[in-house]
């Protein structure tokens, strides 16, 4: 499976067009700054979980995959957790703003990151991705949370982040579709052709909220703390995630998921909980706003190297 440069543009391209024009229609007020919230809310938990179940449902995933597919995303979270603890001493922040390093280091974009595994690898691409989510999902919430109720001085009880983990709507979606794969069930009826149409309306919708999420601004006395974010982020992070995807023996479509997810920006939502628990949210949206200009060279260069 190759890709070149013709391919890999003309799948990023709109995709990152959408999100430039989330971002606009928010600047010029349209259809209006209540609109957005909303329509988030209608993405995260209804079209985008029926793209989930609809695409795990019926693809051909293998039950010998799922554990090393597990395997390789706890062993790169673990590794990218320990290098960037390591590195903590040489970064010119203090508690609160080690949190937003963290979170832009291992959070990813799941919208950016399905909307290119459809793009690039089809239906089968979205249902590795969405086996990859079911267990990236949980992970990285439960190691943001660590860091921040360590560093920040935040506070999140195990009950109540385990309750907001089993509730999460994608989660939820992601089990769901394995259920009915692995059992044989499938979808049956009309549900199949109900949830594509559902479907169909996450990607477009859900990274125009995106952009309409991002706040474009960037404070400069955070230029080296955002520079240390870039490099695990879109550096370091895609390179273990190659070496833990050669280690576990991943096929290839499985290893190419997995760097394309470790390889995404920062998600917004990693700004909403920065706020919660104490974290720095002013560098946090710096990095935000710096990840999703960068990617859209780093991300394709990424691929470009995969292929």
């Amino acid at each position: 499976m190759s890709l070149g440069v013709d391919t890999i543009l003309s799948a990023l391209i709109p995709i990152f067009a959408l999100i430039v024009l989330g971002h606009g229609l928010l600047r010029i007020g349209v259809p209006g700054s209540s609109f957005w919230p909303q329509l988030e809310r209608m993405v995260y938990y209804v079209l985008f979980p029926a793209l989930l179940i609809a695409k795990l449902a019926t693809a051909p995933v293998q039950a010998a995959s799922i554990v090393p597919v597990a395997a390789a995303v706890a062993v790169t979270l673990a590794a990218m957790t320990v290098l960037v603890l390591a590195l903590r001493r040489y970064m010119p922040v203090a508690g609160p703003g080690f949190t937003s390093i963290f979170q832009g280091s291992i959070r990813f974009n799941t919208y950016l990151g399905v909307a290119a595994a459809q793009a690039l690898y089809g239906a089968h691409g979205v249902a590795v991705a969405a086996l990859t989510l079911a267990v990236l999902i949980p992970l990285v919430n439960v190691l943001s949370v660590g860091i921040l109720t360590r560093y920040a001085g935040g506070h999140k009880s195990l009950l109540k982040m385990a309750r907001g983990i089993a509730q999460n709507p994608l989660i939820i979606a992601c089990v769901i579709g394995i259920v009915l794969n692995r059992s044989g069930i499938g979808l049956p009826w009309e549900t199949q052709a109900i949830l594509e149409i559902t479907g169909r309306a996450a990607l477009p919708l859900g990274l125009m909220t995106v952009g309409a999420g991002l706040q474009l601004r960037m404070r400069w006395h955070d230029a080296a703390a955002v520079g240390w974010s870039l490099l695990l982020k879109l550096g370091a992070m895609p390179l273990l995630a190659l070496i833990a995807a050669l280690i576990f023996g991943l096929g290839g479509l499985e290893m190419r998921i997995l760097v394309l997810f470790a390889a995404l920006p920062t998600a917004t939502s990693a700004y909403i909980l920065a706020r919660q628990l104490g974290g720095d949210h002013g560098l946090l949206a710096s990095i935000l706003t710096v990840e999703h200009v960068a990617s859209a060279l780093t991300l394709s260069v990424t691929l470009l190297l995969l292929g």
